[in-house]
């Protein structure tokens, strides 16, 4: 097992509890009753009026793929320059935005953006385990918010292999995926969940002899808490043509549940102090999760 059993039921809660929350906050941006008027399926303006591009649903994951590369791209020439400025100003801004869509499903847009960049600089000038773990859990479905009207489940399933392969070689061949990790972990910026074995810093403590000491944590990339997001809210999103939005997300958690057990298994089989890509099992989780909703 990668984990203790404890950290390991502490990341699949959390991961869990996102993927729930998540497609809450998906559908508070859903327009039930004028999606039944047309036939098509209608959003609520996000906060702000913010919206997400405009695309050929068929097609989009082209788009996002491409965007992966280059934001991939651009975080080797920050690491590459020591560009640790920039990398903070990129990382506030992206968290802020996620929160503002995150909270702005539950609140008025102002407390949404208030809440947002509050959070957003403690979370790069103040970090701490709690508070970086509790905005993950809003980040990507303030993502998926924005992101999933854009997608239809044929272009979600291309997306998530499309990722999958990525992500072997991208831990497997190159391995730059894990250079990027450990960059951003080093610099308490990190995108996705954080669980250290000991309370404390998020990456580091001092010792009685003032000297810095790693501390030993359990991580899991945004990208394998998004990318599922984003293939549940669009099968969410379709079901919503023809069934009741209750009966829709009662039946999509198939999907999350199906993650998380793949997730489990892929801690259960790993070994110590090894990386592996989470992607491409995390999307047989989902595949099997949507067979199953297409059975209920």
């Amino acid at each position: 097992m990668k984990h203790s059993m404890r950290i390991t039921l502490i990341l699949l809660t959390f991961f869990f509890i996102s993927q729930v929350l998540g497609l809450a906050i998906i559908s508070k941006y859903l327009d039930v009753s004028k999606t039944l008027e047309t036939g098509e399926i209608k959003h609520k303006l996000l906060p702000y009026d913010l919206q997400p591009p405009e695309v050929e649903k068929d097609y989009s994951f082209v788009y996002v793929f491409i965007a992966i590369l280059i934001g991939t791209i651009l975080m080797f020439l920050l690491i590459k320059y020591m560009q640790l400025l920039l990398w903070k100003i990129w990382y506030f801004t992206a968290i802020s935005f996620s929160l503002l869509l995150g909270f702005g499903a539950f609140v008025s847009q102002r407390n949404a953006l208030i809440g947002a960049l509050i959070f957003a600089w403690l979370k790069v000038f103040k970090p701490s385990v709690i508070l970086h773990n509790f905005t993950e859990l809003f980040i990507y479905g303030g993502l998926a918010a924005f992101f999933v009207s854009i997608f239809n489940v044929k272009s979600a399933i291309i997306l998530l292999v499309l990722i999958s392969l990525y992500d072997m070689y991208a831990v497997w061949k190159s391995k730059h995926m894990i250079m990027l990790a450990k960059f951003q972990s080093e610099s308490q910026m990190f995108a996705g969940l954080f669980i250290p074995y000991k309370m404390g810093k998020l990456v580091k403590f001092k010792s009685g002899t003032g000297a810095f000491k790693k501390i030993k944590t359990a991580m899991l990339g945004g990208g394998d808490i998004a990318f599922p997001l984003f293939f549940a809210g669009a099968v969410l999103e379709n079901a919503i043509l023809t069934m009741s939005l209750q009966q829709a997300l009662w039946k999509v958690l198939v999907i999350p549940i199906g993650a998380t057990i793949a997730l489990s298994l892929l801690f259960w089989k790993s070994k110590e102090s090894k990386f592996y890509p989470a992607m491409p099992v995390l999307s047989i989780g989902c595949f099997v999760g949507y067979a199953v909703f297409l059975l209920i």
